[in-house]
């Protein structure tokens, strides 16, 4: 049975054996195909497996596009070697735009992906706010919130405590950053804490409690998550607030 192949390899897989093969079907037409032609086909493979995969895959089908276009397709053939200038330009230039290409490509789909996760935290932050109108208990927003809480940070559990602030564990901030021991935690660079931190509820300046956070090893929830985190406790605290009034 084959191993299970991530995206990722299956595209540098690609990059480093279609331009050959490109090459390779293009030998027979080498003859009576211009070098630009012959630069354009290896452009669109180039493209293909930006496409599919990487930055690194598409540099990868970059450098293995120029190379193989020296061996299989410029005097003398069969040979790493570039002996006209003309063609030496024209790797060096396959080189350089299919870089370019791949790159462009990359940033293409982390836009998309950034595009998608916006979303996808608007929708989550929508949803709270529908059950918060609807809802006659708060237990269901607090129950409600604290899953989302687990999906949006990569938690291995997640608890709600009403009113206490008993020990120091580090503290989720409401600008996204992350407390420890009054040290601000570099939570871009190392992820969260390992140990338990926890995500204070207020509303109108009082207290109303907060969630503790479990993270998984190696959890690493971007600030965009982290924001959308506050913002769903935020929630949680307008409701408790909301609840109190009513019954006072």
């Amino acid at each position: 049975m084959l191993p299970y192949l991530t995206r990722g390899q299956v595209a540098v897989g690609a990059a480093l054996a279609l331009p050959p093969a490109v090459c390779a079907v293009l030998v027979p037409f080498r003859a009576d195909m211009s070098g630009t032609n012959t630069v354009l086909v290896l452009v669109v493979a180039v493209v293909a497996v930006s496409a599919l995969g990487n930055r690194l895959a598409g540099a990868l089908a970059s450098l293995s596009a120029a190379v193989w276009f020296g061996f299989f397709l410029t005097r003398p053939y069969g040979q790493f070697t570039i002996t006209r200038p003309a063609d030496v330009i024209t790797a060096v230039l396959l080189l350089v735009v299919g870089i370019a290409i791949s790159q462009l490509a990359a940033r293409a789909r982390d836009l998309r992906a950034i595009t998608l996760a916006d979303d996808d935290y608007l929708a989550q932050i929508h949803h709270t706010a529908r059950l918060a109108e609807t809802s006659t208990s708060p237990h269901t927003v607090i129950d409600h919130v604290g899953r989302q809480l687990v999906g949006l940070l990569g938690l291995s559990g997640c608890r709600f405590e009403y009113g206490t602030l008993i020990g120091n564990p580090p503290r989720l901030e409401e600008d996204g950053t992350i407390a420890r021991c009054d040290r601000c935690w570099d939570s871009d660079r190392d992820g969260l804490p390992r140990k338990e931190l926890e995500l204070r509820v207020f509303h109108n300046g009082h207290f109303y409690g907060r969630f503790m956070l479990q993270p998984t090893p190696g959890a690493a929830p971007p600030l965009a998550a982290r924001l959308v985190a506050v913002t769903l406790a935020n929630q949680v605290g307008a409701e408790l607030d909301a609840t109190g009034r009513a019954h006072s």
